[in-house]
Order: C-alpha cells, then structure tokens, then sequence
C-alpha cells in the first residue's frame, strides 16, 4: 500500500481528477499481487455503489437543491436577522445562525458558503467589513452546515463505517448547536475589536420573530422529522432521503411556490452533477480501498499507536492532527472514504465510541477546505469575493481556534455529543 500512497499524493500533485487519482492508484495494488484476480478491478466499482444505505447520497443532494429552489433560504436570512440583526457584528452574526438553519436545507459545506458569500458578501462590504473576515467567518460558519443532518460527509462516513445514521443525525445536532454558540461567541469578541456595528437599531419584538418563524417552519422542523420518523423506524436512512426530496417539492409547489418547472429542471441538472461527481469518487475509492484490509493496516496502525500511548485522549487529539493534515490536502468526502476503514477499527479497539468518533473525524476533515494549501471553500469563497488567498488567511486565526476548541471539547466530553443520540437511540 505504500506504492499506492505515494502514487495518490504524486496523481494529486500532477493536478490529476482525485477520482482517476484514486483509480489508478488502486490498480496499482494489483500489480504488486499477481494472485488477485483482474477481474476484481473491474467488480469492485460496480460492488461499491451497489451500497443500498449509499441511495441517501445523491437523494440528500437533490433534496438540498431543491430546498434552495424552493424559496427557503431568502426565509431563513430573515429569520436569522430578526434573531441576531441586534448584536455587534450583526451580518456576522447573521452568517452564523444561517448556516445552522441551512444545515437541514444544503447539507454541504462548500454550498453554504458560496451561496452566503453572494447574498450577504455586498451588505458586509457596504458597512465597513474587511474582504478577509467576511471570508474567515462565511466560511467557518458553513462547516455548521455539514454537521447538522443532513450533512452528507457524516452519511458517506456512516455507510463506509457501518455506523447508525440516525444516531450520527442526532450527534451532529448537538454539534452543530455546539459549534454554533463558539463562532457567535468569536464574532462578539472579534466585531467588538473591530468596531462593527449591529445590523439592527433595535431587539426584533416576539411578533416580528414569530411571524418570520410561520414563514420559515417548514425548513426548520425538517431535521426534526428525519430524526423522529428514523427514531421510529418509519423509513430507513435511504427511504429518508426519497422523503426530503418529496418534502422540498411539496413545501416548493404547493407552500412557497416558488418552484416553477424551469427551476426544477435546473436544480435536475444541477443534481445530475453533483451526483456525478461524488458517486464517481465513492466508485473508484472501492479499488484503492481494498488493499487495507488486506494487507491488515489498521491492526498494524493500532499495534504502534498502542505502543505508544494508552491514553484515549491522547490518541484522540494525535488522530486529530493527523486528519487535519490530510484534510490540508485532500477534499472532505474522500479522505472519509479512504481513512474511516483504516481509522474506526483502531479508535474501536480503544474503546471510542463510533458515533463519537464520526462528529470528531467529519468536523476535523471539513475543517480541512478551510485550509491552505488545497481548501476548496477558502478558494470559492476568494473568488467570488475578489481577494487574494493571503487577506482570508490573515484574519482566519480566531474562527480556527474556535472549531479546533469545539473539537477538543468533543474529544474531553463524548458524553454532551452523544447525549441526544442516546435520548433517541438508546
């Protein structure tokens, strides 16, 4: 497997597609074992996808598109101005509590925080906001997103893993409000510094906000449902998926409507990308990823690791480092896939609970598109805010220390991230 690693990171240097990177890759590992069939190359990408729990993927894709479609995130910006419009650094604030919101809309980090950069990006700029701190906390804000359900990197770690979905749901809720309450907390200080002013003259009276909350129900009770109808066995994490999508068309035609027939065709094209990309990816991880079992690298990786440490935490915050070094240079959805089965056998045998260790390694690897020198987000949000890389990365520091605090938190705490999956689950 090392030939296969060093092969990987030599593709990815290349500039390679990571999907043919981890391909070729993979096929790499059967010429060094000539009494593997070849046929397998060929049988474990089809084998891959017929994942039936992996049907949640491109479901939860184009149920987020078509939420967004359907007139929901308008909604959500009012409702997250009405709630936070008044504090310091009111539109920062504001970027907070939309991607919580967001997380049961999108569901993918990277979207989140284009799509903020774009709608509040021009009013941050109007009232004085540097270039570099409305990137830094757009995009810090937006790993919210991918935590609360229905993030798809906890998904693709929960079929990879063979973890419950539902209790991942219910973990990355807790995370998600956790995270939500650092970053608030970061924006108060650092808009104070800097003299930010609210958004809003004044408190939003109770009317104002329950009015808005009419208006925007129907995104919010969304992650209820899917965890209560998963909590009581009313449909699986597959079928949950096929019920968001005809959620986000009811809410679109026959509540909001706001879903017009070009824009679903639209949101099919989009979709058919998205899913494109991301099943490819899933597809061609099955021919690098079966070397690991094979040549028993997460018993070997757990033998030095328990040579050097006994302690959980410790472990914890070494994995940490680890995935956060990788996620510098791997996208989110593969470094889940090609590290959850070398990984969750080595933290299990620790006695890490999998749930837990799924908030922990999702949260850390999405932190990773975030940072240089391969962040994907961090350069989205760079392009459409015309600045250089350097302006986000001098004003990142406090938004990182948050998250990098809300995981330690997590890995010193595992009973407050798994207390709800336990209220539900059990």
């Amino acid at each position: 497997m090392l030939l296969v690693a060093i092969l990987f990171l030599l593709f990815l240097l290349m500039g390679m597609p990571v999907a043919f990177a981890i391909g070729i890759s993979g096929v790499a590992f059967f010429l060094q074992h000539s009494e593997l069939p070849f046929s397998m190359i060929v049988q474990l990408p089809i084998s891959q996808t017929q994942n039936f729990p992996l049907l949640a993927v491109p479901l939860f894709i184009f149920a987020g598109n078509i939420m967004n479609s359907a007139g929901v995130t308008q909604r959500l910006i009012k409702l997250s101005t009405l709630l936070t419009g008044h504090m310091r650094g009111g539109l920062a604030q504001v970027s907070v509590v939309l991607s919580t919101l967001m997380g049961g809309v999108s569901g993918s980090a990277t979207a989140d925080a284009a799509m903020e950069a774009r709608l509040l990006g021009p009013g941050m700029l109007e009232r004085g906001y540097s270039k570099g701190y409305i990137a830094a906390v757009i995009g810090y804000t937006s790993l919210i997103t991918a935590t609360v359900p229905p993030g798809v990197g906890i998904i693709i770690y929960g079929t990879t893993g063979e973890v419950s979905i539902g209790q991942l749901f219910a973990a990355g809720l807790m995370v998600g409000l956790i995270m939500m309450v650092a970053l608030m907390i970061t924006v108060a200080i650092t808009a104070r510094v800097r003299g930010y002013k609210p958004e809003r003259e004044r408190r939003a009276s109770l009317k104002e906000i329950f009015s808005s909350l009419g208006e925007t129900i129907w995104a919010l009770i969304f992650p209820i449902l899917l965890l209560v109808g998963l909590r009581m066995g009313i449909y699986t994490p597959s079928e949950v998926g096929a019920f968001a999508c005809v959620y986000g068309i009811f809410v679109g035609v026959f509540v909001y409507k706001e879903l017009t027939w070009k824009k679903f065709l639209e949101t099919l094209r989009t979709t058919a990308n998205d899913v494109g990309a991301v099943m490819y990816i899933i597809a061609l991880s099955g021919i690098f990823r079966y070397g690991i079992p094979f040549e028993h690298i997460p018993q070997a990786l757990t033998s030095l690791i328990t040579g050097f440490t006994s302690n959980v935490h410790l472990l914890l915050i070494l994995v940490v480092v680890f995935l956060i070094f990788v996620g510098m240079f791997m996208e989110g959805s593969v470094a889940i896939l090609l590290f959850t089965p070398i990984l969750l056998p080595m933290v299990q045998a620790f006695g890490v609970d999998p749930v837990h260790f799924g908030l922990v390694m999702c949260t850390t690897i999405t932190m990773g598109l975030l940072t240089p020198p391969v962040g994907i987000s961090m350069y989205a949000l760079s392009s459409i805010l015309e600045m250089p890389i350097s302006e986000y990365i001098k004003e990142m520091w406090p938004f990182l220390g948050a998250v990098v605090a809300v995981i330690l938190f997590m890995i010193f705490f595992p009973d407050v991230v798994l207390f709800l999956p336990r209220l539900l689950f059990g």
